[in-house]
């Protein structure tokens, strides 16, 4: 059995920070997964399955929110007592500004030329701005100051605005994958 812990961090022997080596966190992971296997639990009480069974889900848990930056970012601002307010919905107007370019270029694609070309200008500039916020959030979350934090707050929401962008724009590319396949 796993030992409980306080974070998802110390679960898996990692140091808490932004940066994670996502090769120990696999390696971690799969020990974890191989020591709460249910086939090591077969013989077990009832007691011991059900515990398997939830050490588990939250090693998949842990996993998940580590291995992403979005969620690992998030996780840590929770840590730290700061948590995102999904329901806020304050916004840096610049940011916003941008969003809506980078909308209404994805609205566009539909009408262009070469339909693939254009989405995939898109996405490249969406993927600039997405690794743009990862490398600032990684530099907040390495700052001491208290107001490292709160960017790293302000930050964390812009990447979900440029994730849920990133998400129309692969829906976009089925959509128009599916439309060549009809017409060929």
């Amino acid at each position: 059995m796993v030992m409980p812990t306080s974070n998802y961090f110390e679960l898996f022997g990692l140091p808490v920070g932004f940066d994670v080596d996502g090769e120990a966190l696999a390696l971690r992971y799969r020990d974890l997964q191989r020591a709460l296997h249910p086939d090591r639990f077969a013989g077990a009480s009832d007691q011991e399955r059900r515990l398997s069974v939830q050490q588990a889900a939250q090693v998949n848990e842990g996993f998940r929110v580590l291995k992403a930056p979005l969620a690992r970012a998030r996780y840590l601002l929770e840590l730290r007592g700061l948590p995102v307010d999904d329901r806020d919905t304050s916004m840096d107007p610049a940011f916003l500004m941008e969003q809506m370019e980078l909308r209404e270029a994805l609205a566009e694609v539909s009408a262009a030329k070469d339909r693939f070309l254009a989405l995939e200008h898109v996405r490249d500039e969406i993927e600039t701005r997405e690794r743009g916020l990862i490398a600032d959030l990684r530099r907040h979350f390495a700052d001491p100051d208290p107001s490292s934090l709160e960017q790293a707050r302000q930050d964390v929401r812009k990447l979900q605005f440029m994730q849920r962008l990133l998400s129309e724009a692969e829906e976009l590319e089925e959509k128009l994958v599916h439309e060549s396949e009809i017409s060929d």
